[in-house]
């Protein structure tokens, strides 16, 4: 059974949120909890394939696919083949920067750095 549950607690009362249910439970996920529950089944310095994902997750591969998306787009992931890893802080800096700071004279293309055109 995969369970992810949150508890928050003030004044002394708590209170529990069931976000992602069985795999077998048919629910809808925001797209914020379904990248949440991916980025976190990926380990850092090691790959994972898409299958793995969708297997652990519990999620339908189309939604995982799209969170794939958003996490890349994000700078948080980086897709090879089918294969997905985490980027370090390192690289997340790096790549948010070349994408978003147009004065930089260089840019990353599939790995290589090359300069700006």
């Amino acid at each position: 059974m995969v369970k992810l549950e949150i508890t928050v607690r003030w004044g002394g009362s708590g209170r529990t949120k069931t976000l992602i249910r069985e795999r077998r439970e048919c629910i809808k996920v925001k797209r914020e909890d379904a990248d949440w529950k991916i980025y976190h089944l990926i380990h850092p310095g090691s790959p994972i394939t898409v299958e793995v994902l969708v297997r652990e997750s519990g999620l339908e591969l189309p939604v995982v696919e799209e969170s794939l998306a958003r996490l890349k787009r994000y700078c948080l992931v980086e897709r090879n083949g089918g294969e997905v890893r985490m980027l370090n802080f390192g690289e997340a800096l790096i790549r948010n920067q070349i994408q978003y700071d147009d004065a930089l004279p260089y840019t990353i293309e599939n790995g290589v750095i090359k300069a700006r055109k």
